[in-house]
């Protein structure tokens, strides 16, 4: 009678070194489909996100109202601030990106609705004082490496920091108002993305104001 050979152990080895192998491949290919969805779902909420707060952009701007008392629309370079008409009366709306910020996240900050000019003149003033921890603060979208405005005015974009068409004060306005440029019929917004933050490249959105 012949006797059963079993493995001998360079075989079980082998063998066991084959597993190994493929188990490597098996776990690496899991590992890159997760990877891949993550990244998909990350950029998807980014993109979403993205959108609303555009939404939320071309809203404050449809809602631009001219009181007399501050400037309606202006924009310093780091700061874009309108007066923004609500049904409880009027808010300053600030859109800013802070260069020094680690983060680079552009932010938006809504003061309270007020009816007075008095009290909206304060707002205007706590507006040029933002910190960032303030009640009405959000962070926006982050990633924004850089940001620029440009009003149209004349038939033509220009720069939002450059000199344009001051407006008369309002019959019966304040005295001490202070001067303002003449509100533009369309305002552009573009927004530079910082790479491997999920949104990359330079996006360019133009938004019409109402008469």
């Amino acid at each position: 009678m012949k006797t059963a050979r079993g493995f001998t152990l360079v075989e079980v080895l082998v063998a066991l070194l084959i597993l190994s192998i493929m188990a490597a491949m098996a776990w690496q290919g899991v590992d890159g489909i997760v990877r891949a969805r993550e990244a998909s779902e990350r950029q998807l909420e980014q993109t979403l996100r993205l959108n609303t707060v555009l939404a939320q952009w071309q809203t404050d701007l449809a809602a631009v109202q001219d009181t007399g008392a501050v400037p309606p629309l202006v924009f310093d370079g780091a700061t874009l601030r309108m007066t923004r008409g609500t049904p409880e009366g009027v808010q300053v709306v600030a859109w800013s990106l802070r260069p020094e910020s680690s983060d680079n996240a552009w932010r938006r900050w809504a003061g309270p609705a007020v009816t007075g000019s008095a009290a909206l003149q304060d707002s205007w003033f706590a507006s040029q004082q933002l910190q960032g921890g303030e009640p009405g603060h959000l962070r926006a979208v982050e990633g924004v490496s850089q940001w620029q405005v440009y009003f149209f005015q004349g038939n033509a974009w220009s720069n939002a920091q450059s000199t344009g068409n001051v407006a008369a004060p309002p019959a019966g306005a304040a005295s001490g108002v202070v001067p303002r440029q003449a509100l533009p019929s369309g305002v552009r917004v573009v927004l530079s993305f910082a790479s491997g933050g999920g949104l990359a490249g330079t996006l360019t959105r133009d938004v019409m104001l109402g008469p």
